[in-house]
């Protein structure tokens, strides 16, 4: 695998003192995160923060979880080469985390789960929950830690450090506080490195503005389409019917059903708690238009008036900073991208570790001691260090086409994931044969998918049209079966046990302590930002 993607940034004394400050401000609060005052439930403590995490930190660590390198390196490239439509996600996002909020949030602390999988068995068996937990944790490894460990490599590169040895020092640095911290290690340290990720965005895109000679010039000097949110339906990567129909579907899955963003909201300390922290994150989520892809678009005006040289796009953050920067706020940025890439790692070190030891070590030995949890819990998340670390030598191995295609297995196993679990809240009838039948058709369909696009070049006719039809069409196609499958066999065989579903069900009476007027307020305010920037940019 080409390593050398990322050009080099120049770091002057004062920009390595600024990363130096970074690693070090992380590791104190990892620390005191880890020493707080802990309750007896030992695990509850190391995998749920005690579960008394405040809405901000709740929300905070929801945004920098998600935010990683592809966020900082490839919204601005794509901000470069097409324009806003990439942000697209980013706002649908906030609509996603509202639904976390108000639709999701209520059933998961009332069931008092601890993860996703366990969810599923609750509403529907044992097996739903299997096929859950081995899903979730195959693709953590395979995509996530093995992207994020290779992007750690990369940034570490462009500073003039090995790339095997930058990338040693992230799995190991980020190891050893998600090991002996656990999540509330994580999400402290998250809130942390939001401010981080935010400072060096918004450093960047003023910078640049600067430079540039402010929104009007670069309004002048853009094609307007670059402006719009909205393509065509034909068009190949951000068609509208995909965007409105087939991305909210992925949208759920990943912020309502993945244990890896999930995971963050289930240690809230209550329901009002949690509710505000998905609507901060969503407030959070609008912030990516302006301070990741716009910057792209500064750098694309800089570049069409000559004052800027950009070879390929995924070069335009380090090129941009490199270029409008002063000394200090260069180390700023790239102290926002160990940010991101650490925090993705924590995240899922610990959301993985989670559950080999819930869903599978407890499940399997009921009688553990709370100690004994945590102490499987680190031991995985040892394990979880030392494969990232041995699978470094084999990345080469793989091209950067590969690594997509891995990335994009997530959008193929969304749709039945999204199906169980947001239709089985509204229709009491769905029963575990519909669940686990819906589950393995949307994982047999989503693999069917993956394999043809690999091998589209030697396809024609209607194997051809599946293979290249636009993946959010395809997530909306998947979704509508995997939905109809679990309908159907629900219907045709026995009803559900209606006491075991009573937490997990929608019923009409609705918990009014729980529901705030501030967070309806800021509902209607996140909503109300959502449309004007579709207007606006439309």
């Amino acid at each position: 695998m080409e390593t050398n993607n990322l050009i080099g940034i120049d770091l002057s004394f004062l920009d390595i003192a600024t990363i130096l400050v970074y690693f070090l401000a992380v590791f104190a609060i990892a620390w005191w995160a880890s020493r707080r005052e802990r309750s007896q439930n030992e695990s509850a403590d190391y995998f749920l923060a005690g579960r008394d995490v405040g809405w901000f930190v709740v929300g905070a660590s929801l945004f920098a979880s998600n935010i990683g390198s592809e966020h900082l390196i490839g919204l601005a490239g794509s901000g470069f080469a097409e324009g806003l439509p990439v942000a697209q996600y980013e706002i649908l996002a906030g609509l996603a985390l509202l639904m976390l909020g108000w639709i999701f949030v209520p059933f998961y602390l009332k069931s008092n789960v601890s993860t996703m999988p366990e969810f599923l068995e609750k509403r529907y068996d044992s097996k739903s929950r299997v096929y859950l937990s081995v899903v979730s944790i195959i693709g953590y490894v395979l995509t996530k830690i093995s992207v994020t460990i290779y992007a750690g490599g990369i940034v570490f590169e462009a500073i003039g450090v090995n790339f095997w040895v930058g990338a040693f020092v992230l799995v190991v640095a980020t190891g050893i506080y998600t090991i002996f911290g656990g999540l509330k290690a994580v999400v402290y340290t998250d809130m942390v490195q939001m401010f981080v990720l935010v400072g060096g965005a918004l450093a960047v895109t003023f910078f640049g503005l600067q430079e540039l000679g402010g929104w009007g010039k670069m309004t002048e000097v853009v094609d307007p389409e670059f402006f719009s949110l909205w393509r065509d339906a034909e068009d190949t990567n951000y068609p509208w019917t995909g965007i409105l129909f087939g991305a909210p579907i992925l949208g759920i899955w990943y912020w309502c059903t993945d244990q890896f963003i999930v995971q963050r909201v289930l240690s809230a300390r209550d329901e009002t708690n949690a509710r505000k922290g998905t609507i901060f994150a969503g407030y959070l989520k609008m912030l990516p238009l302006f301070i990741f892809v716009l910057p792209g678009i500064v750098a694309y005006a800089l570049v069409q008036q000559g004052s800027l040289h950009i070879a390929e796009p995924n070069d335009t953050l380090p090129v941009l900073a490199q270029a409008v920067l002063p000394v200090g706020l260069r180390g700023l940025v790239i102290a926002g991208l160990f940010a991101a890439l650490m925090s993705s790692l924590s995240s899922v070190f610990n959301s993985c570790s989670t559950l080999i030891t819930l869903d599978f070590y407890k499940k399997y030995k009921p009688t553990s001691t709370e100690h004994e949890l945590v102490v499987v819990g680190q031991v995985s998340t040892v394990i979880l260090v030392i494969f990232g670390l041995l699978w470094i030598p084999f990345m080469e191995y793989f091209s950067n086409q590969l690594f997509l295609y891995l990335q994009s297995v997530q959008a193929y196993i969304a749709p039945p994931i999204t199906a169980v679990f947001l239709v089985g809240l509204f229709y009491k009838r769905l029963n575990s044969k519909g669940s686990i039948t819906s589950l393995i058709t949307g994982f047999v369909l989503g693999f069917l998918r993956f394999f043809l696009e690999l091998y589209k070049d030697s396809l024609s006719g209607f194997w051809y049209e599946l293979a290249t039809i636009n993946f959010l069409h395809f997530a909306l196609l998947l979704f509508v079966i995997c939905t109809v499958i679990l309908i159907a066999v629900s219907l045709l065989t026995e009803k559900p046990d209606e006491e075991q579903i009573k937490d997990v069900v929608y019923r009409k009476a609705v918990d009014q302590s729980q529901v705030s007027e501030r967070s309806i307020w800021w509902t209607l305010g996140l909503l109300g930002i959502i449309a004007f920037l579709w207007i606006y940019f439309s």
